[in-house]
């Protein structure tokens, strides 16, 4: 990680949340962090380029939002994070319709699948700090009664994989081996690693 110009301490630079995702305000918040949102102006790419590892998709998905921000607040330190759900090598983003929800719930069913948040800080001085963290999810046998009762309750969209684990999606999950927050959309043990923040 960079280090940040003596000229101004850590402390006194201002966190920015490059993020539409209500979820990660409220992490944020719940937390204790001072902050405030700017959301990203920027199109996410639909599919994953060959070659190229969950985890590293995801990180540069954030670090492009945090990147995109920055500029307007170049005096300022800019977060972004991107979540994707992944099948060893294949990534499940946002469902674009109910049908791309509904035969995402149905490979996640009854299989173990990683959910990986890249994060990216973007500061003064040319900091830059980019990471991820990846909790692997465990999700019991879904019927297609559950299924469509879930697509109907319209929890998925937006979300990756087609679920929101904070949601009502928790009763299909049998084991979460890492971290919860990670999960929900931002890991804030590995934020507060990267801030240096003291707990």
């Amino acid at each position: 990680m960079n280090d940040i110009p003596t000229t101004r301490r850590p402390e006194t630079l201002k966190l920015i949340l490059a993020s539409a995702s209500p979820r990660r305000r409220e992490l944020l918040a719940e937390a204790g962090y001072d902050f405030e949102v700017h959301s990203p102006v920027m199109e996410e790419p639909g599919d994953l380029p060959a070659g190229i590892p969950p985890a590293a998709y995801a990180e540069s998905l954030a670090y492009f939002k945090a990147r995109s921000v920055a500029e307007a607040y170049p005096r300022d330190l800019v977060l972004g994070a991107d979540t994707v759900v992944a099948l060893g090598n294949r990534v499940l983003g946002k469902p674009a319709d109910a049908d791309d929800a509904r035969r995402m719930l149905t490979e996640l069913s009854h299989n173990r699948h990683a959910v990986i948040t890249g994060v990216a800080l973007v500061g003064p001085g040319e900091r830059r700090s980019i990471a991820s963290d990846i909790t692997y999810v465990t999700m019991r046998p879904m019927s297609s009664r559950e299924i469509e009762d879930y697509i109907a309750s319209g929890e998925w969209q937006g979300k990756a994989g087609a679920y929101a684990i904070q949601e009502t999606a928790d009763k299909f999950i049998v084991k979460l081996e890492g971290s919860f927050t990670n999960v929900v959309g931002l890991p804030m043990e590995l934020l507060g690693r990267l801030l240096g923040r003291k707990e």
